[in-house]
């Protein structure tokens, strides 16, 4: 289910990138944000429901399910070697409260992952790992995650670090302007 829903907001935000009529700046009032195609599983289209900094906060109901989440895309990004091609990356905290699953973060790092190799996420001074699958990023230790959005709120960034497939190694920083008003919006509106 997380993986479908994935794939689907993903579509979502390239979709939402990819037509200049729905570009809006990360400033953009939720009364003029674009309104979102029917990519994710199931037919149900994710609304959004407020633009907090950097950060959008949706839902959605796929299958019957509500799902919550928050979405931004990077403040910077960049490849060593340079100018390496890649999809857009994206970081996500999403919530499902019919799976009991509450602020998972997860990164699509926009390529395929080197098979073993070590990606991090750092915030506020600390580290922590994270394992890929495909394109995405999450948490190896979930014990960690409370603590680690606990960080990510109070942050002013998130920096994300990871190896592609073709050896290209990749540094996102992703503002956390407008994190913890999203997630305290999806809390209201995704009951657990």
């Amino acid at each position: 289910m997380a993986g479908a829903l994935m794939c689907g907001v993903i579509s979502l935000a390239h979709a939402q990138n990819a037509s200049p009529k729905t570009t809006k700046p990360t400033t953009a009032k939720p009364e003029a944000a674009p309104s979102p195609a029917p990519a994710i599983a199931g037919g149900a289209e994710p609304t959004l429901i407020g633009q907090f900094g950097t950060w959008g906060a949706y839902t959605a109901t796929p299958n019957g399910k509500k799902v919550c989440f928050a979405l931004a895309k990077p403040a910077t990004s960049k490849t060593n070697p340079p100018n390496r091609p890649r999809d857009p990356a994206y970081a996500f905290v999403s919530t499902r409260p019919s799976e009991k699953v509450v602020n998972e973060v997860s990164i699509m790092i926009g390529y395929a992952l080197k098979p073993g190799s070590e990606s991090t996420l750092e915030v506020a001074g600390a580290s922590y790992a994270m394992y890929g699958q495909g394109d995405g990023l999450w948490i190896k230790n979930a014990a960690e995650e409370e603590r680690m959005v606990d960080a990510m709120r109070k942050a002013a960034d998130a920096t994300v670090k990871g190896i592609s497939a073709k050896g290209t190694e990749t540094t996102d920083v992703f503002s956390l302007k407008g994190l913890s008003q999203a997630l305290d919006r999806l809390a209201q509106d995704c009951k657990r």
